[in-house]
């Protein structure tokens, strides 16, 4: 059975009251938004989480850096510490596609689909950027240093991809995306 995605989890919790109140005129659209804005919070919130349990897992390796006795390798360490810290907070913050009725920036459905599909792909990339600091981490703890560089470079690029990717969300919301 393949795995549900958030928006169909958000969809069969739907109460019965909230059924019946479905087929009243004006309310369906209003609750296909709230729906959708929900399965939007339920992706951010799980990226965030992961976003900060690899910075987590850097700060560890930091603390290895240091223990080491590594100061060169350890201020690239501690700046990819910052970016990560920033496009967290950035994933954590970000609005949830709310619009209110005289908003001058309208979210409507196709928007907010394409905000959940960009927080999708969101949950992808902070789970690959996790697994390489794990690795990285794993790489320090058994004294390999020899890559250390290359590693801390390949990280650095792909907080940055990620913190892109999540800008055009923004751009999805305010109806300037390309």
């Amino acid at each position: 059975m393949a795995a549900k995605t958030p928006l169909e989890r958000v969809q069969e919790s739907d109460r019965p009251l909230e059924r019946i109140m479905l087929q009243l005129p004006g309310f369906r659209g209003y609750k296909v938004r709230e729906e959708r804005r929900e399965a939007d919070r339920i992706v951010r919130d799980y990226t965030y989480r992961a976003l900060k349990g690899a910075r987590d897992d850097l700060m560890g390796c930091f603390q290895l850096l240091s223990n080491a006795g590594t100061p060169e390798l350890m201020e690239p360490t501690n700046q990819l510490i910052a970016k990560l810290d920033r496009v967290a907070e950035k994933v954590n913050r970000a609005s949830y596609g709310y619009s209110g009725f005289f908003d001058s920036v309208r979210i409507e459905a196709p928007q907010l689909d394409q905000m959940v599909a960009y927080d999708t792909q969101m949950i992808e990339a902070a789970r690959k950027l996790a697994d390489s600091i794990s690795s990285f981490k794993m790489q320090l703890s058994q004294g390999k240093f020899e890559d250390t560089r290359n590693v801390e470079s390949g990280l650095g690029t792909s907080i940055l991809q990620l913190e892109a990717t999540f800008d055009k969300r923004k751009q999805v919301i305010e109806g300037v995306a390309v």
